[in-house]
């Protein structure tokens, strides 16, 4: 039973798929990208910066350590490809999903990656990386080759990660607030980190939630028979020793080469597969890009946050980490861990689903949206499939989510 678990687990997951500071940068090529092919998935061995300096766009590389020590790595896309705006001063904060990287937000070509949207549209932007992902992989005194390096959960990211990172580019770009992008996790641990740090409000001028995760009550698929089992699971990992999960490696890039290439006899059954763990979409699935997305994710993280998201389906409600009774009078002095306050979510935010999201069921993003203050836009993707996956990978992303949310954030 253990190592059946685990092997749909890890089938789940591919799904699924900061103050101490330096920065470095790449050089730009312009017109780079008139040479550039998707033959031979040209893009699966280049890291995110490199892929972004392909593309003709500037950028840079920047770390942050957190209050508990994880050393995070920052990329940024200072201006657009026609060189830099004068004088707006808006800064786009991008914060990636469960067991992704910075290199989500550019898995597409530039009129239709976020990334570089966003930067042609004259904003600075800043793509995150939050502990444990292929980026983030350091610590002022921890080993990620050691057990205790991965004990952390989505409650850090958003108590440590997130607000250690927004402080960083405020102090760079000299901005008093950004404009947030989460999508799934990236979402989960906005409402996390105001929940507990209700300042940062004053922070964001505006939010845009893709996909967005805080009650799975109605999530279905392989997910939800995973979630069965995550005490069980917890325990077996905690045995076993094993504190990462699916990190980016050979093995990762083999299958995406070799059963998601779009020319391979097992194309379809790769296709499908992604269609059963996040809700069908067969029109927006970009076959082309789809060996260098899965090159890149997923790009690992800790067994507890996974277990944290098992816990939120068992539950049904929007908690910290449970422990189990006895670890959770340690951590938190009460037997049962603290609900998440959603009520202090009082940045302005933007909601953006789609019908056919499995992972974020519209009855569940409509119970977050009456939690929530300050729902300025509750958009529905105007087509009758759009899923998880959709939000950073489609097609025509721009076209059904990216044009409503630059005119989202035009409003603040």
């Amino acid at each position: 039973m253990a190592l059946h678990l685990l092997s749909v687990l890890a089938g789940v997951l591919l799904c699924s798929s900061a103050l101490t500071s330096s920065s470095s940068s790449l050089e730009s090529s312009p017109g780079k990208s008139d040479s550039l092919t998707k033959e031979h998935h040209w893009g699966a061995n280049l890291t995110t910066p490199e892929l972004i300096d392909a593309f003709g766009y500037p950028v840079e590389i920047h770390h942050v350590t957190t209050q508990d020590g994880y050393i995070l790595e920052l990329h940024r896309i200072p201006h657009g490809i026609a060189g830099p705006s004068t004088g707006n001063g808006k800064v786009a904060y991008l914060e990636h999903c469960l067991l992704c990287s910075s290199s989500d937000y550019i898995m597409n070509d530039p009129g239709e990656a976020l990334a570089y949207i966003l930067a042609d549209a004259g904003y600075d932007v800043w793509l995150s990386n939050m502990r444990g992902n292929t980026y983030s992989r350091n610590h002022t005194t921890l080993n990620p080759e050691e057990f205790d390096f991965w004990q952390f959960s989505w409650d850090e990211m958003a108590l440590y990660d997130v607000p250690a990172s927004i402080d960083y580019v405020l102090g760079v770009t000299g901005s008093d607030a950004i404009y947030y992008t989460g999508w799934s996790m990236g979402t989960t641990v906005f409402w996390a980190m105001l929940s507990e740090l209700p300042e940062y409000n004053q922070k964001v001028k505006a939010m845009a939630g893709l996909a967005p995760v805080a009650y799975l009550d109605n999530a279905i698929g392989p997910i939800t028979y995973i979630a069965q089992y995550t005490d069980q699971l917890e325990i077996i990992f905690d045995l076993l020793g094993v504190g990462e999960l699916l990190p980016s490696n050979d093995l990762m890039d083999n299958l995406a080469e070799n059963f998601c290439d779009k020319n391979s006899t097992f194309a379809e059954i790769c296709y499908n597969f992604l269609f059963l763990l996040c809700g069908p979409d067969a029109d927006e699935l970009n076959k082309d890009y789809l060996p260098v997305i899965l090159a890149h994710t997923p790009a690992g993280s800790s067994a507890h946050t996974i277990v944290h998201y098992g816990q939120l389906i068992n539950s049904g409600v929007f908690s910290k980490y449970d422990y189990g009774y006895i670890g959770n009078m340690n951590h938190y002095g009460q037997a049962t861990p603290p609900l998440y306050n959603l009520s202090q979510v009082t940045t302005p935010v933007g909601l953006f689903w789609g019908n056919t999201d499995w992972l974020a069921d519209p009855t569940d993003v409509a119970r977050l949206s009456a939690e929530l203050p300050n729902v300025a836009l509750n958009y529905n993707v105007p087509k009758e499939e759009f899923n998880h996956l959709d939000f950073g990978w489609a097609m025509h992303a721009r076209e059904y989510v990216y044009n409503r949310l630059l005119e989202f954030f035009s409003n603040y």
